[in-house]
């Protein structure tokens, strides 16, 4: 087995060589990434350094004009759509939290699950004591437990941010992509979202893309660096902060 061909069979998310154009824009050029099961990596980069469409192409909202993107070494996540990625374990949250405002903390995370159910059958349906234990564990694990019969509307931007991932993990994804999700919120509520992230990747592979370097070095995590739709340089955010590269191109400004 060549050495490429091991580090996809390994792998639970495998980029190679991603191409994508808009228009004649460039937004990948030739990305290739390789996110280990049970690893938390965090992507920076510049605006316009395709950390977005990276993420499209991953949930397949974007399909590339060449490259390979492979799930848990065997999905072609180029052939599939964005429903049926979902379904593999590909979870998605946006920077801008959505949420069921009208509906109290619990039930989000309620509607959120992966029964497949219509919203007005999950409603009206009675949690099982399992369904039940899992979501006080979802709770806990957001910390929103002391708020979990509020309506979604009253919580906190940051707290909205907390409830979305917990609605993600109501689905149980195997990886989490997570934009910017301390945007907005309070050094407090960062601090504890480092902690949160730190915690739900103990079971579950994560992605988070993010500005904020106080927040990522939070994280200690093997960081990737975007420029121009491409990787400019990896490493521990010691390493790449060290890069002349990555200082003209984002840090330094």
């Amino acid at each position: 087995m060549s050495e490429e061909n091991a580090r996809l069979t390994s792998s639970l998310l495998y980029l190679d060589d991603v191409q994508v154009t808009f228009d004649g824009y460039r937004a990948l050029r030739g990305l290739s990434l390789v996110l280990a099961p049970g690893e938390m990596r965090a992507i920076i980069g510049p605006n316009g350094a395709g950390k977005t469409t990276m993420m499209d192409v991953i949930t397949g909202k974007t399909r590339p004009d060449v490259g390979e993107v492979y799930f848990e070494g065997r999905h072609d996540l180029t052939q599939l759509d964005e429903a049926e990625i979902a379904t593999l374990g590909v979870g998605r949250k946006f920077q801008k939290p959505t949420v069921f405002e009208n509906h109290t903390v619990h039930d989000n995370i309620l509607l959120a699950a992966k029964a497949p159910r219509s919203v007005r059958a999950t409603l009206r349906a009675r949690p099982t004591p399992e369904s039940g234990r899992a979501i006080e564990r979802i709770l806990e694990r957001i910390r929103l437990t002391n708020v979990r019969d509020w309506r979604a509307g009253a919580l906190s931007h940051g707290q909205k941010q907390w409830l979305e991932i917990g609605m993600l993990l109501a689905q149980d994804p195997k990886l989490l992509l997570v934009d910017e999700p301390v945007a907005g919120m309070t050094d407090s509520e960062t601090a504890e979202t480092a902690a949160m992230l730190k915690e739900i990747a103990r079971e579950h592979s994560v992605v988070v893309v993010e500005h904020d370097m106080a927040f990522v070095r939070e994280l200690d995590v093997k960081v990737t660096v975007l420029h121009e739709g491409a990787v400019l340089a990896e490493g521990s955010l010691d390493q790449v902060s060290a890069d002349e590269r990555v200082v003209e191109v984002y840090l330094g400004r």
